[in-house]
């Protein structure tokens, strides 16, 4: 078991994965808040105004856990990447067997 502070070493394709995401919440994020904005200027209170800010909350607790997550991610352990290990074959085998 770890503790609480320590992180597991992370792939570089987690971390790939959470910046896909954490801009798919900012742009979200950016989305409702206009939404917001535009619905709370024509109908100040009403229902479609309540619900864009609901969602606004959403992707922003969304956006703010995964800059957290790979805020941590990116400060851990540095990743250490295998070297390539190539394949054993007998010296004198063909790379490509022609018919």
């Amino acid at each position: 078991m770890t503790a609480t502070n320590e992180l597991p070493e992370r792939s570089s394709a987690a971390v790939r994965g959470l910046r896909r995401v954490r801009g798919f919440y900012a742009g979200g994020a950016l989305l409702w808040a206009a939404s917001a904005a535009w619905t709370g200027w024509l109908n100040p209170g009403s229902r479609q105004m309540w619900v864009s800010l609901l969602l606004l909350t959403v992707f922003g607790a969304l956006l703010a856990t995964t800059s957290l997550w790979l805020g941590k991610a990116t400060r851990s352990r540095p990743v250490v990447r295998r070297a390539r290990t190539a394949t054993l074959r007998p010296a004198g085998a063909a790379r490509h067997v022609r018919a």
